[in-house]
């Protein structure tokens, strides 16, 4: 009897994914998006005015609630209910639940954490804690020379990752990731006072217009401030 032949694994069965396929998964995942002008979408790429509201109204109850009667349960359980609302919405009409799922966990959180402490204040603890992280990330890619804006918007414009081997794109998408940091920043150097402040009515008003408002500027300047040369040709992508 003949023996039988090992079967042999395919190179790519193991092999550990590339920095490319790393990159085009980040970008994906990303969600930015790019209108039929050739421009960023910004209203797109945060979820049209439903995710816009998916993204504001929770916030927006939880303040006014609490502003009109200073009571913390009943603003808590009105942010929770827009939220599980919106949830439900989608549920019914069998819509993407990614962001309205992401928005209820958010919420949750912050109930949690201002429920635990009894201050109002805390109900924005938590993103105080998103914006280091994410600013932290944006940070150390600038540092490995991968900018996340790069990634991103790289993929977007058809660069890929040849970008990296250019170095006056890659210092256009540096800039342009130092502008969203500074978004994040910026939340924190006026929002941290006004905590430790017990300002809770101006902090709500800063993280409402400091959110998506602010983020769809950032977006929207990191994208002008890395455009391609005048010519408009992009690098092929590899």
């Amino acid at each position: 009897m003949s023996e039988q032949e090992p079967v042999r694994p395919r190179p790519d069965d193991d092999a550990a994914p590339s920095a490319e396929d790393i990159a085009r998964r980040v970008a994906e995942n990303a969600g930015v998006r790019r209108g039929a002008d050739g421009q960023v979408d910004v209203l797109a790429t945060i979820g049209g005015v439903r995710g816009l509201a998916e993204s504001v109204l929770p916030g927006l109850v939880f303040l006014v609630v609490f502003t009109v009667w200073q009571q913390l349960n009943p603003a808590l359980i009105a942010s929770l209910a827009v939220a599980a609302v919106f949830t439900v919405a989608r549920l019914v009409q069998r819509t993407p639940l990614t962001q309205a799922l992401a928005g209820l966990a958010g919420v949750v959180v912050c109930a949690l954490v201002s429920r635990t402490t009894g201050e109002a204040k805390d109900y924005y603890v938590a993103g105080f804690f998103t914006n280091l992280a994410y600013g932290g990330a944006m940070v150390l890619s600038i540092l490995l020379r991968w900018p996340l804006m790069g990634v991103v918007l790289g993929f977007i414009r058809g660069e890929g990752t040849t970008w990296r081997r250019e170095p006056a794109r890659l210092r256009a998408y540096a800039v342009a990731t130092w502008i969203v940091v500074a978004v994040f920043a910026a939340r924190l150097a006026v929002q941290v006072p006004l905590y430790f402040a017990d300002n809770v009515p101006a902090l709500g008003a800063a993280r409402l217009a400091m959110g998506l408002p602010l983020y769809a500027i950032g977006l929207w300047l990191a994208w002008s401030l890395s455009r391609p040369p005048a010519d408009g040709t992009a690098t092929t992508k590899s």
